[in-house]
C-alpha cells in the first residue's frame, strides 16, 4: 500500500512561520524544525557536558524533528490567536491530535508504532529540551530581525525572553550567554 506520510511531511516548507509579523527573512516550518533540531542538540550536550546530565540526546533530536508536523494539516497558528483563551488554545489542541492521528493512520503498517510514538510523542524529561530549543528559535528569529533593523520583533523578543526565564533552565542559560550574542553580529564579525 502507498503511503503519503513523508510526501505530506515534505510539504511543510510550503508552511510559513511568522505570518502576521512583517519580516525580513521569511521562515517555513522546515526550516524552524531544522533549527530547532539543532538547537535541541545544542541543550543536550550543554546539559551532558557542562551540567553533568545524563540526556538521550539522540531521542530528543529525533522527537524535535516531529515537534510542528502537524502544521502540515494546521499551518502555523500565531502564538497571539493560539494563546487568545483558553477555549481557543483547547480547541487547537484538539486540532492538532486530530492532524497528528490523520499523519499515523498514513504510516505503512508495520512502521505506524514507530511513528505514532514520535508524531504524539511526549517525554517528561526530553520535551522541555524541545520546547527550550522551539523557544530559543523564536528568541534568535527575534534578535536577527531587530539587528537586520526590522522593529516589528522588538515586542515578540521581550515575550520569549520572558518565557524562556520562566522556564528556569539553566542550559538555556548557558546558551544564551555563550551563542546568542554571534546573532546579532554580523558575517564579517563572526568569521574573525
Amino acid at each position: 500500500m502507498e503511503s503519503h506520510l513523508l510526501a505530506n511531511l515534505y510539504r511543510l516548507k510550503y508552511i510559513e512561520r511568522w505570518s502576521l509579523m512583517r519580516n525580513v527573512m521569511k521562515e517555513n516550518v522546515a526550516e524552524h524544525t531544522f533549527q530547532v533540531s539543532l538547537l535541541t542538540h545544542c541543550l543536550c550536550t550543554i546539559a551532558n557536558d557542562i551540567f553533568q546530565k545524563n540526556i538521550n540526546t539522540d531521542k530528543a533530536v529525533t522527537l524535535s524533528l516531529f515537534h510542528d508536523v502537524t502544521e502540515v494539516y494546521t499551518g502555523d497558528i500565531p502564538t497571539p490567536v493560539k494563546h487568545h483563551n483558553k477555549e481557543i488554545l483547547k480547541n487547537f489542541r484538539d486540532i492538532e491530535t486530530l492532524a497528528a492521528d490523520r499523519l499515523v493512520k498514513q504510516a505503512p503498517s508495520p512502521l505506524k508504532n514507530t511513528y505514532k510514538q514520535l508524531i504524539h510523542g511526549k517525554d517528561e524529561v526530553l520535551t522541555p529540551y524541545i520546547k527550550g530549543a522551539d523557544l530559543l528559535d523564536a528568541y534568535l528569529k527575534c534578535v536577527t530581525e531587530l539587528a537586520a533593523g526590522n522593529r516589528e520583533f522588538l515586542k515578540a523578543k521581550e515575550q520569549v525572553e520572558a518565557k524562556l526565564t520562566e522556564m528556569g533552565m539553566e542550559e538555556i542559560d548557558y546558551f544564551i550567554s555563550h551563542f546568542a550574542p554571534s546573532f546579532e553580529k554580523t558575517l564579517d564579525e563572526i568569521s574573525e
